[in-house]
């Protein structure tokens, strides 16, 4: 049986090379509101990618090895890239996704023990009591309404890291002002920092840049205040009572200076750590719940699972490992809309990769956009099939090919906490309610800072009356 085939942007054949030409005034537009819209056929099978542009030239390294050498064997190497602290530095300064050298070492030793797997395991009833909460949400609908299910699982992740950052929920206001303020970020960050690429100054886009301004201070305006007012009481000597992810950057010593986060790099640091953790979060699972709309067959599967493990009693911390085809399903979402497309690395000295010379100070990009669809390694890579990731042909691509959270010293932080959240959404989702397509509505998936659809993703959602059997 054929699997389904989600939507993409439609790479152009390489066989139209002169139309490719003309076009590319035309393309460069695109890519500024969309990282993936521009790509060829010949992207998804290349192993090294060159683009020239007034700015500077742009690589693109798409072959295992030398992912494994910028990411794992290299990567004082090749550090973050400028674009990527042009794109985000209003809104996350110089915090751990996007510093560099003895700053990041120091910021990722302070923030390790935050992420270890006992807090992992403490933050879990915090993050069920925000999962109950988008059930309850969901049951006050009419029975079949159409659900903007990428907004809710916005909603609920950003629930879950507020819960898991300051001890409280996050309210409905606070909810909507973030979510739109943040789709205001990435339009403008995402052109500002895609034309900065190619030559242009900051100080040549006014409006884009004001604009990116605004969406930031209006996020960390719900943000620092709470981040401040507990970083002086802690220095205070006030007694805390909280046992969260601030309290233990708050209370956090670097081991080898000493020194702890001051109230400008806290407030950083969790602004970072609440983007990219809630965003990429809820891309990944909005996805994951249209794929499972679309394949009825994993969706039922998925229901079933859950009604197994669980037994008609609440979810345990232990539950979480036997949900097998909801990790399958999750991961795949992961494989075709990787929330992160393209991790840019600057080139500290001028090195050799394939048959090219690489300037230092020019950028080399891993795309997990690319890689994961990448023609030579994947069996029918633009399929959606969960039983991929058992299937005995495919672990030297997943070994070498997958990295939706990263690899190497730089591996995101939060890639346990993501799959917990997942675990525990998705399968309360799916033994709750039947997800269903709404006909005629097509996701348009664009990669800006995170992989996201245009026109949102809209399921039908009906509660299930009884457990399958």
């Amino acid at each position: 049986m054929s699997k389904f085939v989600p939507p993409y942007p439609r790479p152009m054949p390489k066989r139209r090379l002169l139309l490719q030409l003309l076009l590319r005034p035309v393309k460069f537009l695109r890519s500024r509101s969309c990282a993936i819209s521009a790509l060829s056929d010949r992207a998804y099978s290349m192993h090294m990618g060159e683009l020239t542009t007034p700015g500077q030239r742009i690589y693109i390294a798409n072959q295992p090895d030398l992912i494994k050498r910028i990411l794992v064997d290299e990567p004082e190497e090749f550090p973050k890239a400028r674009m990527s602290a042009d794109m985000l530095r209003l809104l996350m300064g110089n915090s751990i996704f996007i510093s560099n050298g003895e700053t990041w070492k120091r910021q990722r030793r302070i923030m390790n023990p935050a992420f270890e797997q006992a807090r992992i395991k403490i933050v879990f009833g915090l993050m069920l009591e925000a999962a109950e909460e988008l059930f309850a949400r969901l049951d006050a609908r009419a029975a079949g309404s159409a659900v903007q299910i990428d907004e809710e699982m916005m909603r609920v992740a950003a629930d879950i890291i507020f819960r898991t950052i300051f001890s409280r929920p996050l309210t409905a206001d606070e909810a909507k002002l973030i979510f739109e303020a943040f789709i205001r970020f990435q339009e403008a960050a995402f052109a500002t920092g895609i034309t900065q690429t190619v030559g242009l100054p900051s100080w040549a886009l006014p409006i884009g840049r004001a604009r990116a301004r605004r969406a930031a201070k209006t996020i960390r305006g719900v943000l620092d205040p709470i981040v401040k007012a507990r970083h002086d009481s802690f220095h205070s000597g006030e007694p805390q009572r909280h046992e969260d992810i601030l309290q233990s950057l708050i209370a956090g010593r670097d081991a080898v200076t000493g020194t702890r986060f001051d109230a400008g790099e806290l407030c950083e640091q969790v602004a970072t750590l609440f983007l990219a953790g809630h965003e990429t979060s809820a891309s990944a699972l909005a996805w994951t719940l249209y794929l499972a709309a679309m394949d009825q067959d994993v969706q039922d599967r998925m229901h079933q699972e859950a009604v197994a493990v669980f037994g008609g009693r609440a979810p345990q911390f232990h539950d979480m490992k036997r949900l097998e085809v909801t990790r399958k399903a999750f991961a795949e979402a992961l494989r075709l809309y990787p929330p992160v497309a393209f991790m840019p690395r600057s080139v500290a000295h001028g090195c050799t990769m394939r048959d090219k010379q690489l300037a230092a100070g020019s950028t080399v990009s891993v795309s997990p956009w690319l890689i994961h669809r990448h023609r030579r390694y994947w069996q029918n890579p633009d399929a959606f099939d969960p039983d991929r990731f058992d299937d005995p042909a495919t672990t030297e691509a997943q070994r070498q090919c997958y990295v939706p959270f990263s690899k190497g010293p730089r591996v995101c932080l939060g890639a346990s906490f993501a799959h917990q959240e997942a675990a525990i959404i998705l399968s309360g989702l799916m033994l709750r309610y039947r997800f269903d397509p709404i006909p005629g509505f097509v996701p348009r998936p664009v990669a800006r800072l995170t992989t996201r659809s245009a026109n949102g993703i809209w399921l039908r959602a009906s509660k299930r009356t009884a457990p399958a059997g």
